[in-house]
């Protein structure tokens, strides 16, 4: 689980822009603008909404697998026609600034303390106000549906759509997701070096979203079962001593085991008293000891560390020392 302090808007801002190298491009032109928005999002209309104003636009962008975390203000008042988003979902929280969100006919006014969730398949048409600036997280459509199938144990019969509104910063869980990712952001590594780390945190930001926000296939999620068989949780705990130093999709589990997500999570719960994302979590910590005890880390844990897929070292360090009573450095130094 994680756990952190409610991160103000200005603080997130300020982090991202201390991330120069994340920097996609800032111009005053508007056609340019719209053709490098369009590399990260979709091919969509830009105009500035009044006589004689000039974008002064500025986009930060990090990629995590089908995820992206981004940042963009145009320094105009703009109108934004990208039709229907087709492709992915957008959740688009203002740190500054407002936003009109008209999604299919349900219009929206966002602010710092109003977020919008912007379902693929309906036609979208948007107004920034000259002083927006979004911090917004893209996840790849077919990422998010299998997300959602493997928790439902069944295909989808209809497009998943998420109500508009979120008040993002109300909702503690979503609100460190967003703290961790730019902490992640200001990490002196290359995250996209390291699959297994990509990996949760694609699933870390679908599964919240879908765990944190309404959607039309809420009321419809499948009863949990009274028991799992044990065979169904033993033949994903020998699949996880078998790959875990190979990305893995909790969706993919469900498969294996031949259940439902949610039945597998409540085999899980009853037959180990953790999720079997942390029971993978705590086999890679088991892991990265082995490595360190064997003399493995050639002095350097944190290449250890991401060897098995963790990107937070401070946060590792410390699951590290509840699990083993003792940090990665001493167990190296021995």
């Amino acid at each position: 689980m994680l756990m952190c302090v409610e991160p103000r808007p200005s603080v997130l801002s300020e982090a991202f822009l201390a991330a120069p190298n994340l920097q996609l491009f800032a111009s005053r032109d508007l056609q340019e603008t719209r053709s490098m928005v369009s590399r990260v999002m979709k091919p969509h209309e830009l105009h500035a909404a009044g006589h004689g104003q000039r974008v002064d636009a500025r986009m930060h962008h990090m990629a995590f697998g089908d995820v992206s975390l981004n940042r963009l203000l145009y320094g105009a008042e703009v109108d934004i026609d990208p039709g229907a988003l087709t492709d992915f979902f957008l959740v688009m929280m203002p740190l500054r600034g407002h936003a009109l969100i008209d999604s299919q006919g349900e219009r929206l006014e966002s602010h710092p303390g109003e977020a919008s969730v912007v379902s693929p398949h309906l036609e979208t048409k948007m107004h920034w106000s000259a002083d927006c600036d979004q911090l917004m997280v893209r996840i790849a459509r077919p990422f998010m549906e299998r997300v959602l199938a493997a928790q439902l144990g069944r295909e989808l019969r209809e497009p998943l759509q998420f109500s508009l509104g979120l008040r993002w910063q109300e909702n503690p869980a979503w609100a460190c997701l967003m703290r961790y990712l730019v902490d992640c952001v200001q990490q002196p590594l290359q995250l996209t070096e390291h699959k297994l780390v990509l990996g949760q945190i694609e699933q870390l930001v679908a599964t919240s979203l879908l765990a944190c926000q309404p959607h039309n296939y809420r009321e419809t999620m499948p009863a949990r079962r009274s028991t799992v068989l044990p065979r169904h949780v033993r033949r994903v705990q020998d699949y996880l001593q078998a790959h875990a130093h190979e990305p893995v999709r909790v969706e993919a589990l469900a498969d294996i085991a031949g259940v439902s997500l949610r039945s597998l999570y409540a085999g899980f719960k009853d037959f180990c008293g953790v999720s079997p994302m942390q029971y993978l979590r705590d086999l890679r910590l088991d892991r990265v000891r082995a490595d360190l005890l064997a003399g493995n880390g050639a002095g350097n844990v944190a290449g250890v560390a991401l060897r098995w897929g963790f990107a937070h070292l401070g946060r590792f360090s410390a699951e590290y020392k509840a699990r083993f009573g003792e940090y990665p450095s001493q167990t190296l130094h021995r």
